[in-house]
């Protein structure tokens, strides 16, 4: 049983505690920002009722929660305005932020004893891949048993998974009364220009396939295991993997096996992405809690052997990552940055045309995920909703026990198939919540 019923009780407008400086007015997008599509980046924070009623009662949390979400936007001021994409910036108007409080009839523990995305879903504010704009919507859920569930989304337009994480991080202090003064970066526009992009459309993907998402879990000895088997399938002088690659080795092969009788799938090019924060890559380097999108892409077109296997996929997305250090970033701010659109755009092409198939992997292992205390406890646990683009996984690390969650995003087809594969299925742990 999952979450079946949720019925919105009230919404209101949460507007900054201060109004934002005329000065302010207007937070300009930048190159970065314009290469994002317009989606949201989103998580449920899940709290037993225990832990919250031993601190408020759960209309006090509620109250608790509003009066300091207003407080942390005046240091995170575009997070209160309204997007204005044509104009390439944010009205910073303390227009304010939608926060809705819902009734969930169900327990709490009837979604995360054996969490489903798409239970997710039905606990935040906005759809994934829901166009609006407004910058930041916040959903407050009650479960029949007394736990809450914290739904939030941050459209993706101006800030990346770290902002997002750094931002609700900064909420949960400001509601606990830290004495820490919050520390913001909104320079990116400065840092990276607009660009002249017409003609390219980062939301060309958007509702293109009907998607599912599914959570698988990894143990940590599996991943140690998958890792020595691939560190025997690279030379002695390559490192050997990382958690991560192996583990995306190991899920592309076994999408690409679990597919093999379809043709988009088993007899086109393969484009694996993967996404990397460059705040560290900058020089100087930027602080982890600058606020924008401050990722690229890492590609590369992986070459399949007889058994339609890639095994040293990890050593081909490295390769490709070593190539941004900071002359590369330095030309990417300035003009010779342009010479990438028209590959983007190409691509974009091909993988529309099903010439391409593309796999889009990212992760937020060892992001403050649980970090989070809004003064009653860390959740119980924390996940995100189904992305709705096909070949789309996210790595995020159980809550202890060194084990990685998979949230596999496929073409209902492809998730039937792949759902079947028995070496895949061998590999996923049978246990419940992490």
């Amino acid at each position: 049983m999952g979450v079946e019923v949720v019925e919105v009780m009230c919404t209101e407008m949460v507007k900054p505690s201060s109004p934002t400086p005329q000065h302010l007015r207007h937070y300009h997008l930048s190159f970065l920002d314009q290469l994002s599509m317009q989606i949201n980046n989103s998580m449920v924070y899940f709290f037993n009722a225990d832990d919250v009623a031993n601190k408020f009662k759960i209309n006090e949390a509620s109250h608790v929660l509003k009066k300091s979400l207003s407080q942390v936007l005046t240091h995170f001021y575009p997070l209160a305005g309204r997007l204005i994409t044509d104009k390439l910036l944010v009205d910073c108007n303390d227009e304010g932020v939608p926060y809705a409080e819902t009734r969930v009839r169900c327990r709490l523990s009837d979604v995360i004893d054996n969490p489903s995305p798409a239970d997710v879903n039905k606990l935040l504010p906005y759809d994934m891949d829901e166009i609006v704009d407004t910058v930041l919507g916040v959903q407050f859920n009650v479960f029949d048993c007394g736990g809450i569930a914290v739904g939030v989304c941050v459209s993706h337009k101006v800030g990346d998974a770290l902002s997002f994480f750094q931002f609700i991080n900064a909420w949960a202090a400001m509601t606990r009364g830290e004495p820490e003064p919050i520390k913001t970066h909104l320079q990116s526009f400065s840092l990276f220009p607009p660009k002249d992009m017409s003609g390219s459309d980062p939301n060309s993907a958007i509702g293109k396939h009907k998607i599912v998402g599914k959570r698988f879990v990894f143990e940590a000895s599996v991943i140690e295991s998958l890792r020595t088997e691939y560190s025997r399938m690279v030379k002695e002088s390559q490192k050997p993997p990382s958690r991560i690659e192996a583990l995306s080795t190991f899920i592309f092969n076994r999408i690409i096996a679990a597919t093999k009788e379809n043709e988009e799938v088993n007899k086109k090019n393969h484009l694996v992405t993967f996404v990397m924060n460059i705040r560290p890559r900058m020089e100087p380097p930027l602080p982890e809690f600058a606020f924008g999108n401050y990722y690229l892409y890492s590609e590369a077109f992986p070459t399949l052997n007889e058994k339609g296997e890639c095994n040293d996929l990890g050593r081909h997305l490295r390769e490709e990552l070593n190539k941004v250090d900071k002359d590369f970033i330095m030309k990417l701010r300035e003009r010779e940055g342009l010479s990438t659109l028209p590959q983007i755009e190409e691509i974009d092409k091909a993988v529309e045309k099903g010439e391409i198939v593309r796999f889009h992997f990212t992760s937020i292992c060892r992001f403050p995920v649980y970090e989070v205390d809004f003064g009653w406890g860390n959740p119980t646990w924390a996940g995100p909703p189904t992305w709705k683009f096909k070949n789309v996984i996210i790595f995020k690390d159980t809550k202890s026990g060194g084990g990685i969650e998979a949230y596999v995003n496929l073409t209902e087809e492809d998730m039937a198939k792949f759902e079947r594969d028995e070496e895949f299925l061998a590999h996923v742990s049978t246990k419940g919540l992490k």
